[in-house]
């Protein structure tokens, strides 16, 4: 399944709209992740287990939306837009919201 931000898909027509779709993901981030976190915003760097969580949870969003536009019929989701927020007590959930048309394609 072709999945692309643009309108378009080089070399392809889209011969029907099958409508819009949607993958939604809310991931807790455990205590030890903040923990370690915390110790890297301190001394600096990079926080590789908040930048797992929010890889695992895009690709899982992403997942989703691609088996519901399979779902329709579509082999392809034009559009695609990832939209991050976080959620919770003291910003606890990150929330991960991919969105898209699914289409058919020739």
């Amino acid at each position: 399944m072709i999945v692309t931000t643009t309108n378009s898909i080089e070399g392809k027509h889209i011969r029907e709209y099958r409508g819009l779709v949607f993958g939604e993901v809310v991931a807790g981030v455990n205590f030890v992740r903040d923990f370690a976190a915390g110790l890297t915003n301190f001394f600096g760097g990079r926080s590789g287990s908040y930048e797992e969580e929010l890889i695992e949870a895009r690709s899982s969003a992403i997942r989703e939306m691609t088996e519901r536009a399979m779902s329709l019929g579509a082999n392809a989701v034009v559009g695609v837009k990832v939209d991050y927020e976080v959620l919770g007590q003291g910003g606890s959930m990150l929330m991960v919201n991919a969105s898209g048309t699914a289409v058919l394609t020739d």
